[in-house]
């Protein structure tokens, strides 16, 4: 909605609708009406259209109906992740006065905005991933992003150089939902991300030091730095309405502290998801996350994304998983504790903002319940075997107990029906749920009480609407009424009077409203629960760390014994030397045994080059080396009988035409983009892997672009490169490049049918094979003998092509 219609046209509850409507023109405005949220105007057509929901109209004191559509209270959730998940942002609006004390309409006010980088609702959340909302300030030369996931508590800040490219495959990393920038940040620049990832763009210009929160960003000294965390800050406070004490010290953390994969090569390696079908099965992701805790998944997701690049570092963690293999029974036994507990990240996330129902508070206890036998284990652990895991954490004894004592174990999800605090924990509910139940013997035990304090026999408490309850005597009896009995009176009738006492009256109030006055006094029992967890918080967001660290670890040793990994030993010597490697995802997925390969690469060599026929396993080949290297350095066992290999700082790839961040380039021009990227922003500490570099253009164009490449990489990076080729002319660079190998993909003609070895030996391929591999795809018989009587003329006829590497082909002065 663009512009909003004159509001004085409308009803009072149009009125009303339009007014708050006006602070949230870029929200979809749910407007509680009773047992529905009902959406009107263009936000009507907007929701009918993606809930697939009816739209109608609404009497509204104008001539035409307004558009409207509405959704049941009760089930509203499952509306609002479909709206949050197309990157809509949904303002909440209910009632904020009881309508028995309103004056005209009652009032309504919006009591939170969702927002697609906001959510802490479980159900609309990914367990095993973490949900970002990223605020970005920018100088001339440097982007600062800040970003926090509002339902774990989690604050992180970087600063970035001003590269469009490097700020795009940051927040693509962090899988950013939302990102906030002030009204003068050029949009332009995030187009990419709104068109291919349907981020949602949202605009804060507050950037003020909120005090209450200047916890957040006391350790941060960069002012620019700062002023986005207090950007994010005030977004928050503004779009949340209620207290953010569960997020964290932000922490500062350099890209140069991890390796550097960048979002092409994530994909092209498939470390989260598979390229083809964009599914977490077939990942890399997928083969090692065996964690019990989804905290501990999102830190092995944590891990893969950010692989180390300190050796003592990854060391600790090759320690402690080497003594969780060593004591499996202690492994079992934190396995199972694990098993036991909840996602308590999120659960304190939930307490923070007061939205934690009763289940949330016994999943929160049945977790604690089994933090001293984990705290034990951990000690046990870091004793033996001289490590640095956390076990300075609390066992929280005090709040289980609490716990145990308080909440019913078949407690409902709703906390405003009763049904939630056990009997015994507070007198005042038991005697409101004793009246509710047995409120008729209280009337008989205080009859009694009165016949015998009065001596009237026939003395009887009686019932009716108009006046309540009531003591009534026969006029023969009155002479025996005393001043001090404090009887009132209060109806004469023809033989008798009634009167009451203020014993009576309170008691006829207490058991006339026992039942609401229980549902009353247990949530707010409730609430002071959960209120008092609240000071916990600190402790257990300690805790949910220690606990996801020690599951990733457990999930590492795990993986790493059921599928024969080793410990890798790390190099400075540029060395690269794995016997009987393989690759991880695909050994785990293939029905027959996989095949090993080793791959060696001393300090004096930097490029393999490697051929073969398609189909021969040169690409696989390639990622398998990728992959070792990101396990290795994520701290976990790698798939190999032996490996030592460098500590890299990055990896560049070039595997297969991928869907692009850039749209309308061709494949060729990505290819070079990508290609670019990794010669650009190569050290000789990194990883080059360039499969078929130049196959999208002319034979010769490209075979001139795959050597000047190779010898760019040779002469100016030093980069450890896999670099498969079509191309058999340039196995003849062995020759004059002296840091380069050749390597092939060993296949086999046997009865005019081709068989694949997928071994690896030294020295070139003698052919490529390509119409074997035809024939493998089933071309048609006719068109596999032409191409046959082509390719022995042109063998026939061909010219011998020198690669002079003394001559560049470029004409090209490194220099």
């Amino acid at each position: 909605m663009n512009s909003l219609p004159d509001k004085s046209i409308f009803t009072p509850m149009m009125q009303q609708y339009l007014d708050i409507k006006e602070q949230y023109m870029d929200s979809l405005v749910f407007f509680r009406l009773g047992d529905f949220y009902e959406l009107f105007f263009d936000d009507a057509i907007v929701a009918s259209r993606i809930l697939e929901i009816a739209l109608t109209g609404r009497d509204a004191g104008v001539e035409d109906r307004v558009p409207m559509c509405g959704v049941p209270y009760h089930a509203v959730d499952s509306y609002i992740q479909k709206l949050i998940d197309a990157g809509y942002k949904v303002a909440i609006v209910e009632q904020v006065e009881d309508p028995r004390e309103a004056k005209g309409i009652v009032k309504r006010d919006v009591v939170r905005l969702i927002t697609p980088g906001t959510v802490i609702d479980q159900n609309f959340l990914d367990a095993k991933a973490n949900n970002y909302i990223t605020s970005i300030s920018h100088t001339a030369t440097n982007y600062f992003l800040s970003y926090a996931d509002v339902s774990t508590g989690e604050v992180c800040c970087v600063e970035l150089a001003k590269d469009n490219t490097l700020l795009i495959n940051e927040l693509i990393a962090l899988e950013t939902k939302e990102v906030v920038i002030s009204s003068d940040f050029p949009k332009e620049v995030l187009a990419p991300l709104v068109n291919n990832y349907h981020v949602t763009i949202s605009i804060e210009d507050e950037t003020k030091e909120m005090s209450e929160y200047n916890y957040i960003s006391q350790n941060i000294t960069d002012s620019r730095l700062k002023l986005t965390i207090n950007r994010l800050i005030n977004y928050l406070i503004r779009t949340q309405k209620r207290s953010l004490s569960h997020l964290q010290e932000a922490h500062l953390y350099n890209s140069q502290q991890y390796m550097q994969v960048d979002i092409y090569s994530k994909r092209n390696l498939e470390i989260f998801e598979t390229v083809r079908t964009a599914s977490r099965k077939g990942s890399l992701f997928w083969l090692v996350d065996k964690a019990e805790t989804a905290m501990g998944s999102r830190m092995i997701k944590h891990w893969l994304d950010k692989p180390l690049i300190n050796s003592v570092d990854i060391n600790y963690r090759y320690d402690i998983i080497e003594s969780l293999q060593k004591e499996f029974l202690i492994t079992a036994e934190l396995k199972q504790s694990l098993r036991n507990v909840y996602d308590l990240e999120r659960l304190v996330a939930r307490i923070a903002f007061e939205n934690a129902n009763a289940k949330d508070l016994l999943q929160l206890k049945r977790s604690l319940k089994e933090v001293p036998l984990i705290k034990n284990h951990i000690t046990t652990l870091k004793t033996k075997y001289n490590l640095r895991l956390d076990d300075e954490f609390s066992t929280f004894s005090e709040l289980t107990d609490k716990l145990e004592r308080s909440i019913n174990e078949d407690a409902p999800f709703t906390i405003k029906e009763g049904g939630i605090i056990k009997d015994g924990y507070s007198e005042e509910l038991d005697r409101y749920r004793e009246l509710a139940r047995n409120g008729k013997q209280y009337i008989a035990n205080l009859q009694n009480r009165e016949r015998e304090r009065t001596g009237i026999k026939n003395l009887r408490v009686g019932y009716n609407k108009v006046f309540g309850y009531y003591i009534e005597i026969t006029k023969g009896n009155l002479p025996l009424l005393k001043d001090e009995y404090g009887y009132i009176l209060n109806q004469t009738i023809t033989n008798s009077e009634r009167f009451i006492t203020n014993e009576l009256k309170e008691l006829e109030d207490t058991i006339l409203n026992a039942e609401e006055k229980a549902i009353n006094l247990e949530y707010e029992l409730f609430v002071e629960i959960r209120n008092e967890i609240k000071r916990y918080i600190p402790a257990l967001q300690r805790l949910a760390k220690a606990i996801a660290e020690i599951d990733a670890l457990i999930s590492f040793a795990n993986v790493s014994m059921e599928n024969r990994y080793t410990r890798p030993k790390l190099n400075d010597q540029h060395i690269i030397d794995i016997k009987k490697g393989r690759h991880p995802v695909v050994e785990k997925l293939l029905e027959d045994k996989f095949v090993e390969n080793d791959i060696y690469m001393d300090e004096n060599t930097s490029i393999l080059l490697i051929t073969g026929p398609n189909m021969s396993g040169k690409s696989t080949y390639m990622r398998q080396m990728a992959l070792i290297a990101i396990l290795a350095q994520a701290g976990c066992f790698i798939p190999c009988e032996e490996g030592n290999i460098p500590i890299f700082d990055k990896i560049f790839t070039r595997i297969g035409a991928t869907d692009d961040l850039i749209s309308g380039q061709s494949t060729f021009m990505i290819e070079m983009m990508e290609a670019n990227n990794a010669l650009q922003n190569a050290t000789n500490n990194s990883l080059i892997l360039f499969d078929e570099i130049g196959r999208g253009t002319a034979t010769f164009d490209g075979m001139a672009l795959a050597q000047g490449i190779i010898e760019y990489i040779h002469d100016k990076i030093n980069a450890k490169t896999l670099f498969s080729t079509h191309y058999h002319e340039l196995t003849a660079l062995e020759n004059n490049l002296t840091r380069l190998k050749n390597v092939h993909v060993k296949a086999v003609e046997q009865h005019q049918e081709l068989i694949f070895l997928h071994k690896v030996e030294n020295g070139p391929s003698d052919k490529s094979y390509g119409i074997q591999v035809a024939k493998l795809a089933n071309l048609p018989p006719s068109l596999i003998k032409r191409a046959e009587k082509i390719l022995a003329k042109l063998e026939q006829n061909k010219k011998e092509i020198v690669i002079d590497t003394q001559y560049n082909l470029f004409d090209f002065d490194f220099n």
